[in-house]
């Protein structure tokens, strides 16, 4: 789990108050097994608040599966705070186990009895129970090992496939994105039309690159997914699928690239219906409504920031968005105040000089700041001097190119050239 590598590498782990509007039954309702322990671990760890509802839900969440390490560990974060029933039941985990034992050495006898009559079709299904099994018992690089295998025995397009899915949901589960978007391509260069499979590839493709910081790419992904995914995928639901997309989409596409593949794409429509608020924000940037925009996002921010994949990225998305938000907002005009600005935006003065001084050096606002009379202008550009420079770039051009044919003509004239060599005739027999 995250929270125990982060704990493991000693970060700081930052404590989070959601929104009175955000509920933890609801942020959980759509998961089960897993992905639902995970999450639930995840939010006990940073939200005090919810944090003993969070680990007694996680608890009889892994009473229903074969987690005991997790099970065990929990117990050893909550000790006995959480009161009846939610006690550590030994006698189950023990029993757990050995059932777990007895189904491991069963499946791994069957397998051997596959490779020694050498049935392919055998041998792929014994590798597949055991990949289940390692992967229901939380031990996902076995899991991963012996999917993996199965590659060797696939005979059809279907057995590739089923193959591929089980790696990219594997490896999002161990948090190996580089697999993911290695097999999400192999599944679709091997899938047919097969639209189910082709909304979950499209999903975990976005979230791989998401988790990577490649926004655009992820934003490209998501709002390509078909509604299929809705009740087919044990991983990312639909309204991650809207989130993760929308905000992806805010901070990376221009506004024709936004009104196009996000507002009027029917299929994203879909899914933006089931978060209003990250809808209303995507519509409110359009609109150029950008202080009711960014004080939505982030009145938002602190119950994104309880997203297992979502939390880490957040502030960099909110940071785009505003850039975005200020770029525009100055582009129609050639002078303005800054104190009109900084009102807009919900900020003082000199905070906002300070970021228009970060995009002016970044190059994203061709402007100067007037610190003593408060105004940001933009830099004229001399169109007469721009023109004259072209046409001179262009002439240059046209006189390499015209001596370039001048000397190549000389050369032929003058039979200065390489010819091919003539090939010696084979000799009669």
């Amino acid at each position: 789990l995250k929270m125990q590598h982060e704990q493991r590498e000693g970060s700081e782990i930052e404590l989070i108050q959601p929104s009175l509007s955000w509920d933890l039954g609801d942020r959980v309702s759509e998961y089960h097994g897993f992905a639902k322990i995970q999450r639930l671990l995840f939010i006990a760890e940073r939200c005090p608040s919810v944090s003993d509802d969070a680990y007694r839900i996680a608890i009889d969440e892994l009473k229903q599966t074969q987690h005991t390490a997790i099970y065990r560990k929990v117990f050893d974060i909550v000790q006995d705070r959480l009161g009846a029933p939610h006690v550590i039941d030994t006698t189950w985990a023990d029993g757990v186990d050995k059932k777990s034992q007895n189904t491991h050495e069963r499946l791994e006898i069957e397998l051997q009895g596959f490779k020694a009559n050498l049935v392919r079709s055998k041998i792929r299904t014994g590798l597949n129970e055991l990949g289940h099994f390692y992967r229901a018992t939380g031990d996902f690089n076995n899991a991963l090992r012996n999917f993996i295998r199965t590659q060797d025995y696939c005979i059809s397009t279907d057995h590739s496939v089923e193959m591929c899915m089980n790696i990219i949901k594997v490896s999002i589960e161990m948090g190996n994105f580089g697999h993911v978007r290695s097999y999400v391509t192999k599944a679709e260069q091997a899938i047919e039309d097969d639209p189910v499979i082709l909304a979950q590839l499209k999903a975990t493709d976005g979230l791989a690159n998401l988790c990577t910081h490649k926004y655009k790419l992820a934003a490209e992904k998501f709002v390509l997914t078909g509604p299929e995914l809705a009740g087919n995928m044990d991983i990312l639901t639909c309204r991650e699928v809207a989130v993760y997309g929308g905000l992806c989409a805010l901070a990376e596409f221009n506004r024709g690239e936004l009104k196009r593949n996000v507002l009027e794409n029917v299929n994203f429509k879909q899914f933006l219906e089931l978060v209003p608020r990250v809808n209303q924000i995507i519509v409110d940037f359009y609109n150029c409504q950008y202080a009711s925009c960014l004080e939505s996002f982030e009145s938002l921010k602190n119950d994104l920031k309880l997203d297992i994949y979502l939390h880490e990225h957040i502030e960099g998305i909110y940071e785009k968005v505003r850039n975005k938000a200020l770029v525009q907002y100055f582009s129609p005009y050639t002078s303005i105040d800054l104190g009109n600005m900084a009102e807009a935006f919900q900020t003082d003065v000199s905070g906002l000089e300070k970021e228009l001084a970060k995009l002016i050096v970044g190059g994203q606002i061709s402007a100067r700041i007037d610190s003593h009379n408060k105004r940001l202008y933009a830099r004229e550009t001399d169109v007469r001097c721009q023109t004259f420079e072209e046409a001179l770039s262009v002439g240059e051009e046209f006189q390499l190119n015209a001596r370039s044919m001048v000397l190549r003509v000389n050369l032929i004239r003058n039979n200065m050239w390489v010819t091919p060599k003539k090939e010696k005739g084979r000799k009669k027999r």
